[in-house]
């Protein structure tokens, strides 16, 4: 018996297996104790001295090519076999309804927010959370002696320094700069620097996204949340316009009775600034609610709800924009912030614990 015999009759014998039993006797006749295999193998040692390491090399192939076709025949055959195997089904059973999943409640405020300004003319832009210092923070007039920019306040990467395009077809690693440490953007506010440096007036943007702040974690604070940066440049853009667009939002947001007021603050990258708030969404801005001091508002009847200001004009020498031509607004939210007043909620934890009671009720 010759292995090309073998072979032949191997392919012959397939074609005609059509159950597991079947496969099983093909099995036993060419891999079994007495099989075609071992006799094939008690062969060798009358071969002659030179054919005996070829003849037991075709032999351990061809063993092996059969275990593989036997595995894949099997295989598919039990898939088969599953499928013609009646099943009993009682129809008067009622159905198992599935777990729909949905966007979490940060994911789902987010949406909201952007798509309101997106409504009111604003695109959305997005932007790395990986963010180079001078971006985060001297191009937002953020000097590097700022509190802001020590290591205790901002999560600063080992990486060296950011790579500089310098001839247009390849990054190549530079002599690092005091401005070109990398960092963990801090907020979503060098957005601008980007959205500004790529695109020329009129422009108005929306930049969503996580930030992160070496933080303490309580009941108000973490070290990783979202935030709502946005901006408009335009000619003659005047305070008036941000109190317009913010006006219109929080009564979209918080609902058409929502009061609004601006309160004198200070930020670097906007001059003048401010600090909105809202009339409590609880007792109405009255400070009392079921004749209780409100605990959302803490008897004051108004709650913050973000920061804004009429753009710096350090940051249009940033990003190269004409001196004096231009104008623009700008203003930041805490997604988990705006999260929280909207739903009463009053521990920022809760959003990261995963807990599906609290998740399945938005």
């Amino acid at each position: 018996m010759d292995i090309k015999s073998v072979k032949a009759q191997i392919d012959s014998d397939i074609d005609k297996i059509n159950s597991l039993e079947a496969l099983e006797a093909f099995s036993v006749k060419y891999l079994g104790r007495k099989g075609v295999i071992a006799e094939l193998t008690s062969q060798i040692p009358s071969l002659a001295a030179e054919q005996r390491p070829d003849a037991g090399r075709d032999i351990n192939s061809l063993k092996n090519q059969l275990k593989d076709l036997i595995d894949s025949h099997r295989a598919i055959l039990s898939r088969q076999a599953s499928f013609q195997k009646p099943r009993s089904v009682d129809i008067t059973l009622p159905g198992t309804i599935q777990d729909i999943g949905n966007k979490h409640p940060l994911t789902q405020v987010m949406d909201e927010i952007c798509g309101i300004f997106v409504s009111l003319g604003f695109k959305l832009f997005e932007g790395p959370e990986i963010e180079t210092e001078y971006n985060n923070f001297q191009a937002l007039n953020i000097p590097l002696n700022h509190p802001s920019c020590d290591p205790f306040d901002t999560f600063y990467l080992d990486t060296g320094f950011a790579a500089k395009d310098t001839d247009n077809t390849e990054k190549k690693q530079q002599k690092p700069k005091a401005n070109q440490r990398l960092l963990l953007r801090s907020h979503t506010s060098p957005g601008q620097i980007r959205v500004m440096k790529k695109y020329k007036p009129p422009v108005a943007a929306i930049v969503p996204g996580k930030v992160y702040r070496p933080d303490a974690t309580d009941a108000s604070h973490s070290f990783m949340f979202h935030q709502v940066e946005g901006f408009l440049v335009d000619k003659d853009v005047k305070f008036s316009d941000l109190k317009g667009v913010l006006e219109e939002f929080s009564k979209i947001m918080f609902g058409a009775d929502t009061k609004m007021r601006f309160r004198p603050h200070f930020f670097p990258f906007t001059e003048p600034s401010a600090e909105v708030d809202i009339s409590c969404i609880i007792c109405g801005g009255e400070g009392k609610s079921l004749a209780k001091t409100c605990s959302v508002c803490k008897g004051k009847g108004w709650l913050e709800i973000l920061g804004c200001g009429m753009i710096h004009p350090n940051v249009f020498k940033a990003v190269g924009y004409s001196d004096g031509k231009f104008t623009g607004f700008a203003f930041g939210m805490g997604v988990e912030r705006i999260t929280m007043l909207k739903y009463g909620i009053d521990d920022i934890r809760i959003f990261f614990e995963n807990d599906l009671r609290f998740l399945k009720q938005f």
